[in-house]
Parts: C-alpha cells; sequence; structure tokens
C-alpha cells in the first residue's frame, strides 16, 4: 500500500508532462475551411436560396506585414457541397492571412460578391485556439439577376415592405 503512495506522485507527474506536451508545436500545420456559395438572391448574404458551389477555387495568401511580401500561398477546390479544406504549414503570426475567391465554374454565378470575395484568417497557436482547424466566413459569387422566391425570403425576414406582424 505504501509503494502505492510512492508511485502516485511520479504518476501525476508523467501525466502533467504529457498533458503540456500536447501544446508543444514544432512543426505546426493548420487546416483553413470555409464554403463558397451562390448568392441566388444578390442580398450580399446566405439566405436559404443560397446554393453551394462545387468546384470554386479559392487561394490562401499569407502576406509580410512589413513589406507586403507573399509569405504563404496555396490554392485549393470546394467539394460537392461547396467547402474548402486547405493545409497551412507553420505559424503565421507576423502575417495577414487571407482566403480569395479565384473562380466560379459557374457561368450563371460568376460575379464575386462586393465585400465576400475575401476572408482573413488567424494561423497562430498563440490565440487561444487549441484546435488545428481554422475556419473563414463563407465567399459568395453572385447571379446577375434574382431567382423566384427571394421577394418572399426577404419578406420572411422582414427586408421588404408589405410584412404583416
Amino acid at each position: 500500500m505504501a509503494k502505492c503512495f510512492q508511485a502516485l506522485p511520479l504518476l501525476a507527474a508523467a501525466l502533467c508532462f504529457l498533458s503540456l506536451a500536447g501544446f508543444v508545436h514544432c512543426d505546426e500545420q493548420f487546416f483553413v475551411q470555409g464554403k463558397v456559395y451562390c448568392d441566388t438572391c444578390r442580398t450580399q448574404f446566405e439566405t436559404k436560396l443560397s446554393e453551394p458551389i462545387s468546384g470554386a477555387k479559392v487561394r490562401l495568401e499569407c502576406r509580410s506585414r512589413e513589406n507586403d511580401d507573399v509569405a504563404y500561398s496555396v490554392e485549393g477546390e470546394t467539394d460537392t457541397t461547396g467547402i474548402y479544406k486547405l493545409p497551412v504549414e507553420g505559424s503565421h503570426e507576423e502575417d495577414i492571412c487571407e482566403v480569395k475567391l479565384l473562380s466560379s465554374p459557374r457561368k450563371d454565378c460568376s460575379e464575386p460578391a462586393p465585400g465576400l470575395d475575401h476572408a482573413r484568417v488567424l494561423l497562430s497557436s498563440n490565440n487561444g485556439i487549441s484546435s488545428a482547424s481554422r475556419f473563414a466566413n463563407s465567399l459568395g459569387f453572385m447571379v446577375l439577376k434574382p431567382i423566384e422566391g427571394c421577394s418572399d425570403v426577404l419578406k420572411e425576414l422582414g427586408l421588404l415592405p408589405g410584412m404583416k406582424i
């Protein structure tokens, strides 16, 4: 019984060491994930009529704060649900990193939505986020002309007059 109590401090120290080992990142790797959608109502935000875009191309670019040189760049493509996942090597704490829209495979939805054509992402483990995943705001392309049903959706949201309360 006495030997059990002697081993307890050693076990506790080992557990503390192992839990701290998870916070040490020599070769940091992150994954930036986001969504690309078609703004079918030209609202410049997602609605229930928005559609994911499969095969949209995006680029993650990290630029130096000091001289604006590109420090890191990687391109990717969305899957059938409009989601992209980009691998990122190393910490970019001193860089400004943004995901940008490159192209849409949809001819009917290829106009980048103003303000929704890029999203800033923090790529550092020194920000309180323990996960290696970083999530970017959704990016959007717009159709040339809103589809049917958009006025009903906007009325539901209280954005068009004529809504009865």
